[in-house]
C-alpha cells in the first residue's frame, strides 16, 4: 500500500503514539482497550490510514484525552474557525450525568441545528439530504397515516384458548 502524504495524517500518527506511551500502553493495548485492530491502528500511527471520527472518540476514550484535540489534528475540525464549535461539544462530552446514548442524540442535535444556519463543512450536502428525508418521512407518514390514523372498531376474536392476545383500545 502507498502512503498517504498528507502532513495532518502523520502529525494525527506522532501525537497518539506520544499520546500511547505517555499513558504507558503498548499498541496492542491501546488496540483492545480502542476496540480497533492492532495493524490498524498501527498504520494510523504510521500515517498510512486515516480513521473516521468514530473511531478517534475510541482512540480517545481509551487514551482518556479530548476526541476534538484528535478531531483537529486530523483535520476533521479547523481549530480557529471551530474552536467554539468543539468547546461545545468538549462540554457536552464531558458532562457526568449524561450516558454515552444521550451524549451522542445531543452532539447530533447540536450538529443538525448548525447545518440548518449554514455552519459546517457540508452543510448544502445536509441539506440536500434533509429535504429528501423529509420527503422521505411525508411519504411514509401518508402511507402509515391512512385507514390506521382513523380509530375504528377493534377486531374481535373468538373463544378459545388459541385466539391469542385481544387487542385493546388505546
Amino acid at each position: 500500500m502507498a502512503s498517504l502524504n498528507v502532513g495532518n495524517l502523520g502529525n494525527l500518527g506522532e501525537y497518539l503514539r506520544e499520546q500511547r506511551r505517555n499513558a504507558q500502553l503498548s499498541l496492542r493495548q491501546l488496540a483492545d482497550a480502542a476496540g480497533v485492530s492492532n495493524p490498524y491502528l498501527s498504520q494510523i500511527e504510521r500515517g498510512l490510514r486515516k480513521p473516521s471520527a468514530e473511531v478517534l472518540q475510541q482512540v480517545a476514550k481509551a487514551l482518556r484525552i479530548s476526541a476534538e484535540t484528535l478531531y483537529v489534528r486530523a483535520g476533521i475540525l479547523d481549530a480557529e474557525r471551530d474552536r467554539d464549535d468543539v468547546e461545545t461539544r468538549a462540554v457536552l462530552l464531558a458532562d457526568p450525568s449524561l450516558n454515552e446514548r444521550q451524549k451522542q442524540v445531543l452532539l447530533q442535535i447540536y450538529e443538525s441545528f448548525r447545518k440548518e444556519n449554514g455552519f459546517g463543512a457540508d452543510a448544502d450536502a445536509v441539506a440536500a439530504d434533509d429535504g429528501e428525508a423529509r420527503a422521505q418521512d411525508a411519504t411514509a407518514g401518508d402511507a402509515a397515516g391512512g385507514a390506521d390514523s382513523i380509530p375504528g372498531p377493534e377486531p374481535r376474536t373468538t373463544g378459545g384458548s388459541d385466539a391469542g392476545p385481544r387487542r385493546t383500545a388505546g
